[in-house]
């Protein structure tokens, strides 16, 4: 070969170095930008929240010299388009929002955990991958269907089993919510599971326990905080539906006394009235009140949901 034809070390390696100095300048010149962005990403969650509550609370605030706040909390009678005595009570509502969602955790916590615990350590195989599609087919189902099934069919069983004067009631929203909660919990669940080394599993099993202890006292306590974010979402859930409880309860302004009785819950209120009000009026006013006491009751929530995280970590730091 000769000398015209033959590679040039030093022309080559000059090269890649350029074309390395170049990815160089590349990569510091998008840096910044790349940076920002995702700065912009995380600080777009609280402007959003900022900005609904401020939408709701600016909507809401026109109302606030009339409303007799200690009326609106502590009585239960909602009569807000009276022609005799207009009143602004939401007791009944508040109760029934509460009782219904209390229903459906009880319901959908043991059951949720416990699918989560069966599929992230007793399923295997293809069954489990089709028992976990199954699960998120089920967080897919609309609410409004969720709704048409409380209605024309879990209605009709449980005004024939239970001898209810109607079959949309507490106990038939509870069961409906139960059933929207569960693929939550037992996503979030699964995956707070699995975060659990499996050192801690084999730890356990040498030293003779069976699998159910392992379960109950090494996962649920290495994955207890991930568990609670489960159940914390599942409430969420539960708070926040509007068109499957409106469709279950009965929608009856009352206190419950028994799980029989029909309910209507702040959402539910929210949704059937806000079109027939008039923009501007008190009653429309009152409506973004209520979605301001929406917003209080997912904050003590998540706030005693962070004081339980913070009391289990201080309890590992020490």
């Amino acid at each position: 070969m000769s000398s015209a034809q033959a590679p040039n070390p030093t022309r080559s390696a000059g090269s890649a170095g350029r074309l390395e100095r170049f990815w160089d300048r590349l990569a510091d010149a998008t840096e910044r930008p790349v940076e920002w962005l995702i700065r912009l990403c995380g600080y777009s969650a609280i402007l959003f929240v900022f900005g609904i509550f401020f939408f709701v609370f600016r909507e809401a605030l026109p109302v606030f010299g009339k409303l007799d706040f200690v009326e609106f909390f502590t009585s239960p009678q909602w009569r807000p388009t009276s022609q005799v005595q207009v009143q602004y009570g939401i007791l009944a509502l508040l109760a029934g929002t509460l009782s219904v969602t209390a229903l459906a955790m009880l319901i959908a916590v043991p059951l949720g955990l416990g699918a989560a615990v069966y599929i992230s350590e007793f399923c295997g195989g293809k069954f489990k991958e089709t028992l976990k599609v199954l699960i998120e087919l089920l967080a897919a189902v609309p609410s409004v269907v969720w709704g048409f099934i409380g209605y024309m069919v879990l209605g009709p069983v449980l005004l024939h089993t239970t001898g209810a004067d109607v079959g949309v009631n507490l106990l038939n929203g509870g069961i409906i919510l139960a059933l929207m909660s569960v693929p939550i919990i037992v996503s979030v669940g699964e995956d707070a599971l699995k975060a659990v080394p499996d050192s801690y599993r084999e730890a356990a099993l040498a030293l003779g326990a069976s699998r159910w202890e392992t379960v109950y006292r090494v996962l649920f306590p290495a994955a207890r905080n991930g568990l609670l974010a489960a159940v914390l979402l599942g409430v969420g859930r539960a708070i926040g539906e509007t068109m499957a409880v409106l469709m279950a309860t009965g929608h009856a302004i009352q206190i419950p006394r028994s799980l029989l009785d029909p309910i209507r819950t702040l959402t539910a209120t929210i949704a059937a009235e806000l079109g027939e009000a008039v923009e501007g009026g008190d009653h429309y006013r009152v409506l973004f009140v209520i979605g301001l006491v929406l917003f209080g009751v997912t904050f003590v929530v998540n706030f005693l949901a962070d004081l339980v995280v913070k009391g289990i970590r201080g309890e590992k730091g020490n």
